[in-house]
């Protein structure tokens, strides 16, 4: 059964716009966190279809780099989160200002 990879690079494009539009327009951290990782998982597909079209194994070796990173990234940032909701009782974007100088 043949699948067009055209069909996969159109839903990875709409699901990293979705994560973009996502991240910019969000003030809960959680829900940034997960277009953050909504985006990553849009590449993993381009990835993934972009290798299955050229028969080569790379992209899909590549997405165990990817999925490596956003588990670090998840498991670090909600620390962070977990921290900083600890100190100022909310989770909007706007009220961490305490990473700055």
């Amino acid at each position: 059964m043949s699948f067009p990879v055209q069909h996969a690079i159109y839903l990875s494009l709409a699901l990293f716009t979705l994560g973009v539009v996502g991240v910019f327009l969000r003030r809960n951290v959680i829900t940034v966190f997960m277009c953050i990782e909504l985006m990553l998982n849009a590449v993993n597909l381009a990835f993934v279809a972009f290798s299955r079209a050229n028969g080569a194994l790379d992209g899909q070796i590549l997405v165990f780099f990817v999925m490596t990173v956003a588990a670090a990234e998840a498991a670090v940032g909600l620390a962070i989160v977990i921290a900083l909701h600890r100190t100022k009782d909310t989770l909007d974007v706007d009220a961490f200002n305490t990473l700055k100088w």
